[in-house]
């Protein structure tokens, strides 16, 4: 671990780098791995099935491994993928044993995952090079994006950072009230205006005012409808437009919240909102509670958008940088 790199949710470890953050601290590596046990359980019991009574990785056992990684919710199409790159190895080296599975089934999704470009490093900097850092959250309701705002701004807070945040959601009163019990929580200021008031208005006020008072990260929500995809991609579009207004190369990214928990649906989510706007980055919450970890997986390969953040319990703590190394290992380490 870098040792001049801070943590986000912990110790400041040198000011001149104050934005660089590093989720993989020990603890945080434990954290991740109680979060993924329901998954990892299960793809074990699958693989274990898989290469029950054999000696060698054989078509049976590779038949049987893509019936687990299917299972667990990698997708097709990227599990396609990974047995086709395990035929390879197993075609060069002639023979091989079924010991050696796991380690080459780890290789090859990290390799898939790096070669693809849909992973950050583990670190990540916010209002250093760019500020204010203008982050707009889109998803539809349910997935945790709300809580996901708040965890992310809590720690950002604890960082030192100086955080907005914007009620664009003015669909749902509920939203704004569940917003507004984060930024007190976090200790984040929040622009909000009345329910069923113009998010592209909330918008505004809150870039504006984050701009005078020298923020250093503003975080937008967005209303959670998978309504009319023109609607949705209307609305979006008019948010980012107004946002321009005020800082012109806003909103440096948008992150799409998915509930990791839902699967497959989770990658139709992803496809609809990436029709309707240009996402830069996802979130995948909701992994401690699901065997289905496996999505993390198919969607950062499928959509060749990075996975940055992926929610591995309730605790503000629990919201993690996904790092692609450190979580094959922990999800397939025997």
């Amino acid at each position: 671990m870098n040792k001049e790199a801070f943590f986000i949710f912990g110790f400041v470890l040198k000011p001149s780098i104050m934005g660089l953050f590093d989720f993989f601290s020990k603890g945080k590596k434990e954290q991740l791995d109680k979060g993924l046990e329901k998954t990892k359980e299960s793809v074990l019991s699958k693989l274990s099935r898989a290469i029950a009574g054999k000696s060698r990785v054989d078509d049976d056992v590779l038949d049987n491994l893509e019936e687990a990684l299917i299972m667990s919710d990698v997708g097709v199409e990227t599990t396609v993928k990974i047995i086709e790159r395990i035929q390879d190895r197993v075609a060069r080296n002639k023979y091989m044993g079924t010991e050696e599975l796991n380690a080459i089934l780890k290789d090859e999704i990290v390799n898939l995952l790096e070669e693809n470009n849909s992973v950050y490093n583990n670190k990540v900097t916010y209002g250093d090079e760019k500020k204010p850092y203008v982050i707009m959250v889109v998803g539809v309701n349910g997935v945790g994006k709300t809580t996901t705002i708040g965890k992310l701004a809590a720690q950002l807070t604890n960082n030192g950072k100086k955080v907005y945040l914007g009620a664009a959601d003015t669909f749902r009163a509920a939203a704004i009230e569940q917003l507004t019990v984060w930024a007190e929580r976090s200790k984040s200021t929040i622009i909000k205006q009345q329910m069923g008031s113009d998010p592209a208005s909330v918008a505004f006020d809150t870039l504006s005012s984050a701009k005078k008072n020298d923020a250093d990260v503003v975080i937008i929500d967005t209303a959670g409808r998978l309504h009319n995809k023109i609607n949705l991609m209307n609305e979006l579009s008019k948010i980012k437009n107004v946002m321009q207004k005020v800082i012109p190369d806003a909103p440096h990214e948008v992150l799409l919240v998915l509930d990791g928990s839902t699967g497959q649906n989770a990658f139709e989510q992803a496809k609809q909102f990436t029709k309707a706007t240009d996402v830069t980055a996802l979130a995948l919450t909701k992994l401690d509670g699901t065997a289905k970890g496996g999505v993390v997986l198919g969607i950062s390969d499928q959509f060749k958008i990075p996975v940055k953040f992926i929610g591995v319990g309730e605790g503000i703590d629990d919201l993690q940088l996904f790092d692609r190394k450190t979580f094959v290992e922990s999800l397939f380490n025997i």
